[in-house]
Order: C-alpha cells, then structure tokens, then sequence
C-alpha cells in the first residue's frame, strides 16, 4: 500500500466522490433505498479494488490476462456495449408506444 500510484489517488477521489453523489441523489429521491445502496456498495468495492488491486490476481490469471488495465478496459467496453444496446431496446419501446398514442388520438380526432 505504501506505493499507491497518481491513477489509484484519482480512482479513489472519483469513487468518494460518486459515493456522495450517489447520497445526494439519494435524498433529492431521486433513487430508492434499494438503488442508494446497490451503487453506494458498488462504488465502495471501486474504492477497494483500486485501493488493493491484488485482489483481482486470481481473477486475471483464471482469464490470462496479464495486467488489471487490461481487465478494466474488457469490461469497460463490454459494459458500454451492454448499456448501448439496453437504451436502444428502451427507445425502440417507447417508440412503439408513442406510436399506438398518436395513432390512437388521430383515429378519435377523425
């Protein structure tokens, strides 16, 4: 611990800080009790990995993945493809709903 690099200093002012942003959300109630707590927890974890990324040595050696950068950058891309494709399912939803309710009102102006 006593090597703590400039990335993990920033890692850890950006965790703290979503932490409070996350409580600010919280009670503005814009998130329930239930989202406080899942990213509150989430981004106590980063903390921690960042904090102690060892912890991630098995995991990295299960994949043979030779560097943690390696390992966040994965999954980073892995996640944006997961939350683009999610917001596109939501859209083309609303889509079609928005769709049927102008369908509809035009039909009853008629």
């Amino acid at each position: 611990m006593a090597n703590i690099l400039g990335i993990q200093i920033l890692g850890i002012l950006f965790g703290f800080f979503m932490m409070y942003y996350t409580f600010l959300e919280y009670k503005r109630k814009e998130f329930t009790i239930k989202e406080y707590s899942f990213w509150f927890i989430f981004w106590g974890f980063f903390v921690i990995i960042t904090l102690f990324p060892q912890i991630l040595d098995p995991v990295l050696k299960t994949l043979n993945i030779a560097r943690a950068l390696d390992f966040f950058i994965i999954t980073g891309f892995l996640f944006f493809i997961f939350v683009i494709f999610y917001t596109y399912t939501i859209v083309r939803k609303n889509q079609k709903k928005l769709e049927e309710i102008v369908r509809q009102i035009a039909l009853k102006k008629k």
